[in-house]
């Protein structure tokens, strides 16, 4: 298994995985916008997205954007997707992206990195604490839609 970071030369293949990720948190599929998001998230250096890779076919990703903290003057990250098709579940792909996304942030001397899921994601729910990451119960997250 190679854990590496996503090229343009993957979108093709990234985009169906993107779209199925999609599909899970109950959005309509739409494999051209998916090539055209990751396209422009790449070509502008706006995340980094790495894949997980065995015999030349992708099994899942993880993307991270930055953030800044302006009270630790330091750069963080936020793991905002983590995918892996579900026919190679539970072989520690998850943990290994997610080791990758750890190691990016000690790479840029980020404070950390943040991450939200929804309370329904069991496998999640016990995935994150399991890889070191602790529930935040002392703060309120908010949030304001356009749509």
């Amino acid at each position: 298994m190679l854990i590496r970071r996503a090229t343009i030369k993957d979108i093709p293949r990234l985009s169906v995985l993107f779209d199925l990720y999609r599909i899970f948190y109950k959005k309509e599929s739409d494999i051209n916008g998916a090539k055209k998001f990751l396209e422009e998230r790449i070509l502008n250096n706006e995340s980094i997205i790495f894949v997980a890779e065995e015999e030349n076919l992708l099994l899942g990703f993880t993307q991270l954007y930055p953030l800044f903290s302006s009270t630790r003057m330091k750069r963080s990250w936020v793991l905002n997707d983590l995918f892996v098709l579900r026919e190679h579940r539970g072989k520690g792909i998850s943990k290994q992206l997610i080791d990758q996304a750890k190691e990016i942030a000690k790479e840029t001397q980020a404070a950390g990195v943040a991450l939200e899921t929804e309370k329904t994601n069991l496998i999640g729910n016990n995935l994150y604490p399991s890889s070191g990451f602790v529930l935040n119960t002392e703060n309120n997250f908010y949030w304001w839609s356009n749509e």
